[in-house]
């Protein structure tokens, strides 16, 4: 029998997950020529070709396809400086989205600017800016409605592009995830509950020993605690995904998650990594990973490349 570690270990291949905001520090490479029939478009890898696009495309706004398999129109671009947050990383031309999410993150980070210590939200990736497959990193971020938002509290917005590629944000966890570690504060709690309970989230991660933490500070209302879902890494930031805007009929929700406030099978996830079930004694092989090419994604994504 596959252990539940195991399972989820699977089952991340399809749910797609984010980088490390304090390791991943990719170039976006030179604009490239892209040909104009899906004959083309299809000998090179898809991450290729959005990779190169660094202007969003002339189209109505857009989702098209899943969050790990799909691309965006008329992507809109999260401004690098505002009154209450700064884009990160720069360099990676990853602050774009649909505007419901670009909303999302102006909203979040107003709040985040009422709790003490922070002036707003330091931002991490959002969407290349035709969505699609990125370079190098997460696999999920392809339609403009996955946000990582730094778990370092945003007390300086007046970083330099320089400074916004070094600076790296804070760790949140100890004991491998389990537990949270002195770095973890009230405000990370109240930003984390507002986050959750905008109707626009349909899941938000963070790693397990952070959403036990918050399961025992709740008091109140626990159904927004339905929409934090315990995962591997995020322990630097925490990774926001909107459910698709309505009227759009291309896009592609994940299923909800569970009923329930999900505290239990956070609790299974740190006695998993406090006292590790032992390894399946007959693993079955993984298959590699294939590279996405344009046909593995929906049909438009091909005239969001071709777009002006």
């Amino acid at each position: 029998m596959i252990s539940r570690i195991g399972l989820l270990l699977i089952a991340s291949i399809a749910l797609g997950s984010c980088g490390d905001d304090s390791v991943e520090r990719p170039r976006l490479s030179s604009q490239k020529t892209i040909g104009s029939s899906l004959g083309v478009l299809s000998t090179k890898a898809a991450k290729q070709l959005f990779g190169a696009k660094a202007q969003p495309s002339e189209q109505n706004s857009a989702p098209f396809g899943g969050y790990a398999k799909g691309c965006l129109a008329g992507g809109v671009q999260l401004p690098e400086t505002g009154p209450t947050w700064q884009a990160m990383r720069l360099s990676r031309n990853r602050n774009w989205g649909h505007p419901e999410l670009i909303d999302y993150v102006k909203k979040l980070s107003r709040f985040a600017a009422t709790q003490p210590g922070w002036d707003g939200l330091y931002v991490g990736d959002l969407s290349q800016p035709r969505g699609g497959p990125m370079l190098t990193g997460h696999r999920s971020h392809q339609i403009g409605l996955d946000a990582d938002i730094w778990l370092r509290p945003a007390n300086d917005l007046n970083l330099s592009r320089t400074q916004r590629e070094n600076i790296s944000s804070i760790s949140l966890r100890r004991a491998k995830g389990a537990y949270t570690n002195d770095n973890w504060t009230q405000q990370h709690f109240e930003i984390l509950r507002k986050a959750a309970k905008d109707p626009r989230v349909a899941r938000i991660f963070i790693f397990p020993g952070a959403k036990v933490k918050m399961c025992g500070m709740e008091t109140d209302d626990r159904r927004w605690l339905n929409k934090i879902r315990p995962w591997w890494g995020h322990h630097y930031h925490f990774h926001v995904r909107l459910t698709c805007p309505d009227g759009m009929a291309g896009c592609v929700n994940q299923p909800a998650p569970p009923k329930g406030d999900g505290c239990a099978d956070a609790e299974e996830w740190v006695r998993n990594i406090l006292n590790p079930p032992p390894p399946d004694p007959n693993p079955k092989p993984q298959t590699p990973r294939r590279e996405l090419q344009m046909a593995d994604l929906p049909s438009q994504c091909a005239a969001v490349l071709q777009s002006r």
